[in-house]
């Protein structure tokens, strides 16, 4: 005998209503009988783990018309209970299709309702009036068969232990991704990956929910957990969308605020709860759920904007201040950091800062640099939209945001990015590719186009939503090289027998190209310590390596950095011995575009901050520190100083506490001497931003030109900078504690006097104040190899800038 449920029944004989009791009393009476006849018994649902209902409860007005019924000549009973391999994959968490199971489906004898609510005690369907109570088939499985013409529109009426909640069904919806999404995530070439992956607050067929999708291609089942589902994801199977590896369900009314996480089935049936790889926003470390946002931002930054591109950032003064926000004052937020940093910042002339790694972290030690949360701004300091707000306080006072970024590698945690769904997925599935032989991290798998599409968005992510003006990628060496930290035996040669990482190569190659063309006026930098031929040259050209260029626009100048401060590091007497080390970085010098860095690597972990580096009493400590910015600021290329450093931190940062700011207090007997190297500092970038000469032709041959690069005896360098008009300015830094007098210095002839711009050896910056008030006239006896020279007094430990009068 056919089995018919009591819910179809109902609907039945609500339908009939108008045909006459006595119908539906027969119809009943039959009912009962086959129900009995068959053995029917009604199991009773899970207790639920909380007396409130889960979150996303709305109520809305009933405006659906009633549902249509089938004549009576066409219902064909059929069972409407989920079939034991559906009920069995749901449970475990291994379904790929659970909108086909579950929802409303039109069937033989009119529409049938599955619902999967665990902990649940009954289950109504609501659609235009009409209530029918779904049959419990045991395990949270509620089933019904209504003889309807065609699905209604409806809504679930869900009765727990002490609360009942009115929602929309989540799988009666549509997927929520379009076939060209779909086929540029296959293809790798998605270049608003954010936008289709993660959680998204949206409506969708007129309800307002949450969109959760994840890319989990080895998964044999994704669920997602959070607080509207008191973190049970046993009743919110996501569906697999083909063979993208994409995984999605929209969850109606919920939205911001909303803590969650993936839950995967593993391929050997074990589970792991997972933050979402493309959450935009995340908990205060050390929780590590993710958070469903969306941005109400308001920018206010349209004219930096619109003429940050119209000078070239190698052709443009660049002067970089590196900050690591969490300890920069300490316990400040983003917006309280907002109204101080661009304040300080504009007032030391410096035109952009560099933010030690934004994007989320678990061990703060690691300073940002071990990223588990790529899309989501730290939430150790705000919001995103907080994070937005400091962005957008820097940008009107006229200061260019630089981002660390860091797609080189990734930690090990178990909630994060390591094999994420059982298998390697964003790393390399070769163990001995997959390790970081220094970090105990993980290196990206840069040949898996969809790992590829992973890190090029997130770039464009930061510069698109965040308005960044420049990525610093962190670690390419480490990228670059397959034996990077590795021993023979520890690594396989690429397909050309060769030590070259060509996955990583077409990797930097594709991010910069793509964040070139698609974000005006950004500039990319690459910390780069070996000398890889055409780091900064376009990735259409070929150099003699044969390769293409990797495209950044700027590269650290580890070389320059390590040299110099080697040599700052000798004894005066013993620095004639290493005069080399301060002029070798001019061989190279237009080899690439370069930055001066002098970072936070260098003054941590007992490498000593930058004036303890200097030999020699405290005067001399801080004499030597201000020649040496002073000689930095007059060399080819850009700048990069780090915080503290501007006056004379003595201690070595930490991350725990940040800057000495105590030792700017005036009531601080030493505070002068401090205070006199940050002055320097202002007025090096002040005269700096003002004089062409030493920037904008950085990149250039003619805008350098030794006077003498060979006094090693008398520890001396003195050469000029040239704007493209041919205007030069004569920098001379003299690295001996001792004063000479009469120095004779060849000079162009074109020059009628000479005006000191900056002496370091000044009284306001702590110096002996031995300066050049007056103007300087060349005599007509050449030297040097010029027509002209002129005669100086060198300040001891000094470097002096002197411009056409």
């Amino acid at each position: 005998m056919t089995r018919k449920t009591t819910a179809a029944k109902a609907a039945t004989a609500a339908a009939k209503k108008a045909a006459g009791k006595k119908d539906a009393e027969k119809k009943a009476s039959e009912k009962k009988a086959a129900d009995k006849k068959a053995g029917a018994k009604k199991t009773k649902a899970g207790k639920a783990p909380d007396a409130k209902a889960p979150a996303g409860t709305t109520a809305v007005p009933e405006t659906a018309p009633p549902p249509q019924p089938l004549p009576p000549d066409m219902e064909i009973a059929v069972s409407p209970a989920v079939d034991a391999a559906d009920r069995e994959r749901l449970l475990s968490g291994t379904h790929h299709a659970p909108h086909s199971v579950l929802g409303a489906h039109p069937v033989p004898g009119g529409v049938v309702f599955r619902v999967f609510r665990p902990y649940a005690r009954a289950v109504t369907v609501v659609s235009g009036g009409v209530t029918v109570e779904l049959h419990d088939d045991g395990d949270g499985f509620f089933s019904g068969l209504l003889p309807l013409r065609e699905v209604p529109a409806y809504r679930l009426l869900v009765t727990y232990e002490s609360a009942v909640q009115e929602t929309e069904d989540a799988y009666r919806f549509l997927p929520t991704l379009g076939e060209l999404d779909l086929h540029l995530i296959a293809e790798g070439r998605h270049e608003e990956l954010w936008t289709v992956l993660g959680a998204h607050p949206m409506t969708h067929q007129g309800v307002a929910g949450t969109r959760f999708t994840v890319w989990a291609p080895n998964a044999r089942g994704v669920r997602v957990a959070g607080g509207f589902n008191f973190w049970d994801g046993t009743g919110f199977p996501l569906r697999s969308l083909g063979s993208t590896g994409v995984w999605e369900l929209f969850v109606p009314g919920i939205g911001d605020g909303e803590l969650y996480k993936f839950e995967i089935t593993r391929p050997d049936g074990s589970k792991t709860l997972r933050a979402d790889p493309m959450a935009r926003r995340t908990e205060v470390p050390p929780a590590t759920s993710s958070i469903v946002t969306s941005s109400a931002y308001e920018w206010g930054d349209a004219r930096w904007l619109e003429r940050r591109a119209e000078v070239p950032a190698h052709r443009a003064p660049l002067s970089v201040y590196e900050v690591h926000l969490p300890s920069w004052r300490p316990g400040l937020t983003y917006r309280e950091l907002a109204d101080q940093l661009p304040a300080y910042v504009k007032d030391l002339g410096f035109t952009h800062v560099e933010l030690m790694p934004v994007a989320e972290h678990p061990f703060g030690p690691s300073w940002g640099y071990q990223v588990t949360g790529f899309y989501a701004p730290t939430a150790r300091l705000g919001t995103p939209d907080d994070f937005r707000y400091l962005v957008d306080a820097l940008h009107r006072a006229g200061i260019g945001v630089i981002m660390d970024w860091v797609p080189a590698h990734f930690p090990r945690d178990e909630w994060a990015l390591a094999e994420f769904d059982g298998r390697p997925l964003y790393e390399h599935e070769d163990p001995l590719r997959a390790a970081h032989p220094d970090w105990g991290t993980l290196e990206f798998d840069f040949g898996r186009r969809e790992v590829r599409n992973f890190l090029v968005a997130n770039a464009l992510y930061w510069c698109e939503e965040f308005h960044i003006d420049g990525l610093r990628v962190d670690a390419v060496a480490s990228m670059l090289y397959l034996d990077y930290s590795r021993e023979p035996g520890q690594w396989t040669p690429n397909e050309h027998g060769g030590r070259e990482n060509l996955d990583a190569v077409a990797f930097l190659q594709e991010m910069n190209a793509t964040v070139y063309r698609r974000v005006p006026g950004v500039v990319t930098i690459a910390e780069e310590s070996t000398a890889w031929d055409g780091v900064t040259r376009a990735t259409h050209h070929k150099g003699p390596s044969g390769f293409g260029g990797l495209g950044f626009g700027l590269k650290w100048n580890m070389g320059w950095m390590h040299d110099s401060l080697a040599y700052m590091s000798h004894d005066p007497v013993h620095r004639r011995h290493h005069h080399h080390e301060m002029t070798f970085s001019m061989v190279y010098a237009y080899s690439e575009n370069y930055v001066l860095p002098i970072s936070h690597d260098e003054v941590v972990h007992g490498k000593r901050s930058l004036v303890s580096k200097m030999p020699g009493d405290w005067w001399q400590q801080r004499a030597g520190l201000r020649a040496y910015l002073g000689f930095m600021w007059a060399h080819p290329g850009k700048q990069l100083l780090f915080m503290g450093q501007e006056f004379a931190q003595g201690a070595e940062w930490s991350e725990a506490h940040g800057p000495d700011w105590w030792l700017l207090d005036p009531h601080y007997g030493a505070e002068a001497d401090h205070r006199g190297v940050r002055d320097l500092v202002r007025d090096l970038n002040t005269v700096y931003g003002h004089t062409p000469a030493l920037w904008r032709c950085d990149t250039e041959p003619s805008g350098f030109r030794w006077v003498t690069g060979d006094a090693a005896e008398d520890n001396v360098f003195a050469f000029l900078r040239y704007d493209a008009d041919g205007s030069p300015l004569l920098a001379v830094s003299h690295f001996a504690p001792v004063v000479r007098h009469d120095y004779q210095i060849g000079v162009p002839d074109d020059v009628p006097a000479w005006h000191e711009a900056v002496n370091t050896d000044a009284g306001r910056y702590g110096g002996g104040d031995v300066v050049h008030p007056d103007p300087v006239k060349p005599e007509p006896q050449g030297r040097h190899g010029f027509p002209a020279s002129v005669r100086l007094t060198l300040p001891p430990l000094a470097t002096v800038w002197l411009r056409p009068a």
